[in-house]
């Protein structure tokens, strides 16, 4: 539509975006009328008809307009959060921040364009304010009225975040998500991986990312977080917890870290281990055509 593309020409910000409001406000209203044109015509003959009013049902238009109404809300709340962050600074700055999934980088993504730019919306509304509480509402709007997959828009914002070593943020992050009701119970412990694997390994984030991992639930998963950071006797630690069959996997995982890093100390505990359990799992097994032992009957 002719008021669409007003909107976002030549516009660079959401800062610019929100004073182009107006063309969103038209669209809306054309299409309304539109509508109310549509349901007076099924009682009356119309004596002259648009071509391009033709091709759309009015299922079209009510998404249409569904989709405008989003957008204003998403350019009030991102305007806000641009021209007021020299006081309050967002989350993330544009400088630092990874590049968009779309292409055109010089323009600012809006929910007119593909599931890719939809992405970068939900993204964006989400690390555009003070903290994650205050954008992710109107992010989560966006992932359920577009059915985008939920678990990259957090993953990908997770990224966002610890590259800049907000990991106050991340955490924030995953509450929002546990609690927003549609979450799967591995969904958090994804974001946590994905965090973890991309984080800067060095001393000065050793804590936080200690403090990120103790939030994972799976103990495998810990396992793997555990891995990405070096900490080789954590995670040999927990694996030994765990029954006989999901431990020696884990274990080898552990030992072939250790060997990574020459590791010589943790080598020979996970080699030991390893030569204990596969003795004993020898010695339960029956030998190939063995006799299953009958007990007799009491009389």
């Amino acid at each position: 539509m002719t008021c669409i593309r007003f909107f976002t020409h030549g516009v660079v910000s959401y800062a610019q975006l929100g004073d182009q409001r107006r063309w969103l406000v038209r669209a809306k209203e054309h299409l309304r009328t539109y509508l109310q044109e549509q349901q007076g015509a099924r009682t009356r003959k119309r004596s002259t008809t648009n071509s391009f009013r033709k091709k759309m049902a009015s299922s079209d238009v009510s998404r249409h307009m569904n989709t405008i109404e989003l957008q204003l809300e998403v350019t009030r709340f991102l305007h806000h959060c641009e021209t007021s962050s020299s006081s309050t600074p967002p989350l993330t700055s544009s400088a630092s921040s990874t590049p968009p999934l779309t292409s055109s980088a010089n323009s600012p993504p809006t929910l007119f364009g593909p599931s890719a730019m939809k992405i970068d919306v939900a993204c964006k509304v989400m690390l555009g304010g003070k903290n994650i509480e205050e954008g992710f509402g109107i992010a989560y709007r966006v992932i359920q009225d577009f059915q985008l997959e939920a678990l990259a828009v957090y993953v990908r914002a997770g990224r966002r975040l610890v590259r800049q070593r907000q990991f106050k943020a991340v955490r924030q992050l995953l509450k929002c998500v546990g609690e927003s009701g549609t979450a799967t119970k591995n969904d958090c412990d994804v974001i946590i991986l994905s965090c973890v694997s991309i984080a800067d390994k060095g001393p000065t984030d050793a804590k936080e990312l200690e403090s990120l991992i103790l939030e994972t639930k799976n103990t495998e998963n810990k396992i793997k977080a555990y891995l990405q950071v070096s900490k080789l006797r954590a995670a040999y630690l927990l694996a030994v917890k765990l029954d006989t069959a999901r431990a020696g996997p884990l274990v080898q995982e552990v030992l072939q870290a250790a060997e990574g890093v020459g590791d010589s100390v943790m080598q020979d505990i996970c080699c030991q281990w390893l030569s204990e359990h596969k003795d004993a799992d020898r010695d339960r097994t029956p030998p190939p055509g063995a006799k299953k032992q009958v007990r007799p009957n009491a009389r």
